[in-house]
């Protein structure tokens, strides 16, 4: 049995009661909100393991709410897996490029469900015992804060692109190709497009400078020796 707690958000009475039915049966603990600005208050006060976050609600959707969530110091380390009845490419790229981890459709299977809840907390708690901070080149990477610092400037990248940044600097020199990209930083159970790996490493060297990562042609990107 888990003792994870969990943050679900829906503006939908009766999915949200359904949810924390099954949620309990397995073992997790959970918190319950109805709208956006009401989630992030919750998540706020408790800090939750995980969030189960509905796109389309009032007051605050959830893309903004998990916009939010990965600006905010305190929460950018909570995963967040997306719930919603929107199953076009467009929107699963959108909301996975805002710093999501996963993607469920409605109607919603709970077995699912609970698996991917299970996969993604797998995947952060493998990641949180890996070496802490890294130091290559004029970077030192903090995987306990979630902090890139370069000189003396500090940069809180987004939790995907501080991931990905990471992975690839754990790997210095290495070439890795888009796909294994996608399962190592979003996972292998879930579908996301090669493009997002793109817009992420270009956000990365927005924010750091380009002569950090490199393109391989053809085949994917590697972090400089």
């Amino acid at each position: 049995m888990s003792a994870h707690t969990i943050l679900v958000v829906d503006d939908e009475q009766d999915l949200l009661d359904l949810i924390e039915y099954n949620l309990k049966k397995e073992g997790y603990k959970v918190l319950k909100a109805e709208n956006g600005l009401e989630a992030l208050e919750v998540a706020r006060e408790h800090n939750p393991d995980l969030v189960l976050l509905d796109i389309m609600m009032p007051k605050m959707d959830g893309l903004e709410v998990c916009d939010k969530m990965r600006s905010d110091p305190n929460l950018q380390h909570i995963p967040i897996i997306f719930l919603t009845a929107r199953s076009d490419e467009k929107t699963e790229v959108e909301g996975l490029d805002t710093g999501a981890d996963d993607y469920v459709t409605k109607p919603i299977s709970t077995a699912k469900l609970i698996s991917r809840i299970r996969a993604v907390l797998r995947r952060y708690n493998e990641t949180e015992e890996e070496e802490k901070k890294l130091v290559v080149h004029d970077l030192e990477i903090d995987k306990d804060r979630y902090i890139v610092t370069k000189g003396d400037e500090e940069f809180q990248l987004p939790r995907k692109e501080f991931e990905l940044l990471y992975y690839l600097a754990g790997r210095k020199g290495k070439v890795r190709d888009r796909q294994t990209l996608l399962n190592k930083v979003w996972g292998d159970n879930i579908y996301v497009v090669d493009r997002t790996v793109d817009v992420h490493v270009r956000k990365i060297r927005e924010k750091l400078g380009d002569h950090y990562i490199e393109t391989v042609k053809g085949v994917g990107y590697r972090f400089k020796e």
